[in-house]
């Protein structure tokens, strides 16, 4: 088996040619790949390790991983790059596996009931572990750089603006965030708008610690913060936004979440989308749909133009921000490192694993891989009094 890998090897090393690493087999012999220094070094603990891989794919990776059996020195976002290209992902991968992730994508449908559970996997792993490493305003989605120096706090409330400003908010309209998070959004677009705010989310955690962080900014009677899925949503507003949200929906409805956009829009309105995307509609990674986002799925620029337009949404404008995506996760990667002991007294040492891998592995994928974050701005029909240019944002 030991030959195999070695064969693999050699075609990563192969194809990225900018890439020195080492591996250390389990029966003590190491392998140098590329030239110069190894930016990392690979060990396969135990055979068993190897055997995983073959069997499943990145999900025998990620769960050898966060057992310790396969360890990584170095930079592990290099690793992570071959998977990020597809060329590490394309191992021999046994039946066993293939009717695993058949069955992983077949439980993770984002019906009501299951909706619920699959964001408390996620989200409700804590408020206290999202604050050691996200910004003071406990934004957990892309920043926007407009400097080479800002801090991630500055990036994240520009990204508030940058929105705030594609929508043209306008003092006593109404906004609706659907999966509004902490609340930062609604926030400021309150304070600095004059703007009254609905928001939603499934989040038990997050609804609590919103809810608290709007009546501490006396913004009470401006801001209501809901438990409650889109679906259920009624009512009319202005302005429309989601951040970070959509890839939580699920691939068989998106087309009831444009729906649902398109009935509660007033005619006219303007919505903005920011969300992952991807360059071509393939499944999502069976490690990350167990561990990390169990119902996920990232959709296609395609996917999401096409929908909206089904919907008699009618887009207006897109910005990839796929630069910007990469610098936030490698922001939030720094931190999380420095308090990964923190991390592993309120969890255990396979939680920090895992975690390390998922943000390596989204840095990976936005700077080598098929990762996009994408601003779709639409109106709810036709609106002839939206800007000609985009100067507006950049005054």
């Amino acid at each position: 088996m030991r030959k195999t890998f070695e064969q693999l090897f050699e075609q990563l090393s192969d194809h990225a040619r900018d890439v020195s690493f080492q591996v250390q087999f389990w029966d003590g012999i190491k392998k140098s790949y590329g030239t110069g220094e190894p930016q990392f070094i690979l060990t396969f603990v135990t055979k068993r390790s190897a055997e995983h891989i073959l069997e499943s794919g990145s999900l025998g990776f990620g769960e050898e991983y966060m057992a310790g059996d396969i360890q990584v020195e170095g930079d592990f976002r290099q690793l992570l790059r071959f998977g990020a290209d597809s060329t590490f992902l394309n191992l021999p991968i046994g039946l066993k596996a293939k009717l695993a992730f058949k069955h992983l994508r077949q439980t993770s449908l984002n019906t009501l009931s299951r909706s619920t559970k699959h964001v408390a996997h996620h989200y409700d792993r804590g408020n206290d572990f999202y604050k050691l490493w996200l910004d003071e305003s406990m934004a957990y989605s892309c920043a926007y750089f407009r400097y080479e120096n800002d801090t991630l706090e500055q990036a994240q409330q520009q990204k508030y603006e940058h929105i705030c400003r594609k929508l043209q908010l306008k003092a006593g309209e109404t906004l609706i965030d659907i999966g509004c998070g902490w609340g930062g959004m609604l926030i400021y677009a309150a304070k600095h708008y004059g703007v009254r705010g609905v928001g939603c989310t499934l989040s038990k955690q997050q609804l609590e610690y919103a809810v608290d962080l709007v009546k501490r900014q006396g913004l009470s009677k401006e801001i209501s913060i809901v438990l409650e899925d889109y679906r259920k949503l009624d009512g009319k507003f202005d302005k429309f936004v989601s951040v970070g949200m959509f890839e939580h929906v699920g691939k068989q409805f998106i087309p009831t979440f444009m729906e649902k956009l398109q009935s509660i829009l007033n005619p006219g309105g303007i919505g903005l989308l920011h969300t992952i995307g991807q360059e071509r509609p393939v499944p999502g990674d069976p490690w990350t749909l167990k561990y990390i986002f169990p119902g996920g799925y990232i959709p296609t620029l395609d996917e999401i133009v096409r929908t909206m337009c089904e919907a008699k949404l009618v887009p207006t404008d897109v910005e990839n921000l796929r630069l910007h995506y990469a610098r936030t996760v490698e922001e939030w990667s720094a931190r999380f490192e420095v308090h990964t002991k923190k991390v592993e007294a309120m969890y255990d040492a396979s939680f920090v694993r895992m975690w390390r891998m998922f943000l390596n592995g989204c840095i990976a994928n936005f700077r080598y891989g098929d990762m996009r974050l994408y601003q779709v701005l639409f109106t709810n029909g036709l609106n002839n009094t939206m800007p000609l240019t985009r100067e507006h944002l950049y005054r």
